[in-house]
């Protein structure tokens, strides 16, 4: 008989995380077991705030389960027995990693994919005045070639021009996190032109995303907070240019690469990203992410510290580690 135990853990974040919405000097990630006698499984999670979620409540909800998987429920059934969010994919996660120990098997055989390979990640700057996010900039430029920067409206172009005098050959995307809401769209992209951004994240709220019909933006558009699964792909096709798969809001491995496969199909380009996290959050997104365009798992390195035998990040790459996830 399997058993599910889920706990929260505190991980002090590196100084601090600012993004619009406000700072974080630390995070609370769930980690749920499931073991079975002699493997035992493990997955991470995020609460999604945005969602209302808290590690209290995801632990509760994955806590829910544990009859459920005592009786043998697996990643499939997951998908109609929990809602999507934080919870699910760290009992989703749990049970591809215990599937993969019992089978002596890395997961990414599992899922059908080819041996995971080092990857390029973006770097994040916290949203502050200028003069900040061009130090930061600066410092981060010679290990990141690509940097993510986080916005928050007004003064956005200043505080782009700033990171782009602080690394002149760095790649740029930003994340708007929604403050483009009633703003000129076409507008502020336009004036980020001459820095050579890539990708704008999330302009707008999520569930406005009507704001952006009709929208032709000289910089690709892509949805964050608007794209969770794959129910959201109608109203995101047609509006955004990408999507940024994230497995906390996905719900797990299982959905986040069923994610990828529709959006592909719809011609979207991918984006992986990440909440704040350890590296046993993040090696399951690798998988995904080995088919995506801008990669920005970077959670742990925005961590005072990470998990032993975590993921090794070199000059920008991350490098696949973690064995039990990758064999």
């Amino acid at each position: 008989m399997r058993r599910l135990t889920a706990r929260i853990e505190t991980w002090p974040v590196a100084g601090s995380f600012t993004i619009a919405r406000g700072s974080k000097t630390e995070v609370d990630v769930v980690v749920v077991e499931i073991g079975d006698g002699v493997h035992v499984g493990r997955g991470e999670a995020t609460a999604i705030y945005y969602h209302g979620e808290s590690a209290a409540s995801v632990a509760a909800q994955a806590i829910d389960m544990a009859d459920a998987i005592a009786e043998g429920a697996d990643r499939n059934d997951l998908q109609g027995l929990m809602p999507r969010g934080a919870a699910r994919n760290a009992v989703d996660c749990a049970l591809w990693d215990l599937e993969a120990k019992r089978a002596a098997r890395p997961v990414w055989t599992m899922a059908m994919i080819d041996r995971p390979v080092p990857l390029q990640t973006a770097f994040t700057i916290s949203v502050a005045d200028p003069a900040t996010m061009e130090a930061k900039a600066r410092e981060a430029a010679s290990a990141y070639p690509l940097l993510k920067l986080k916005l928050a409206g007004e003064g956005d172009r200043e505080r782009v021009a700033a990171v782009r005098r602080g690394a002149p050959a760095a790649r740029l995307i930003v994340d708007a996190n929604e403050s483009w809401t009633g703003r000129d769209i076409v507008a502020e992209a336009a004036g980020l032109l001459p820095f050579g951004v890539e990708l704008i994240e999330q302009p707008v709220h999520a569930g406005r995303d009507e704001l952006l019909d009709g929208i032709r933006s000289p910089i690709p558009l892509c949805a964050d907070e608007s794209c969770q699964d794959r129910t959201d792909l109608a109203h995101c096709f047609g509006r955004y240019d990408a999507i940024n798969i994230k497995l906390d809001k996905a719900g797990g491995l299982t959905e986040a690469l069923a994610l990828a496969g529709a959006a592909r199909v719809r011609g979207l380009d991918l984006m992986v990203g990440c909440m704040l996290s350890t590296s046993l959050g993040i090696a399951p997104a690798m998988l995904v992410a080995q088919t995506a365009r801008w990669i920005d798992i970077d959670g742990p390195l925005l961590l005072a510290r990470d998990r032993e035998h975590g993921v090794v990040f070199e000059q920008g790459m991350a490098l696949p580690a973690l064995p039990a996830l990758w064999g």
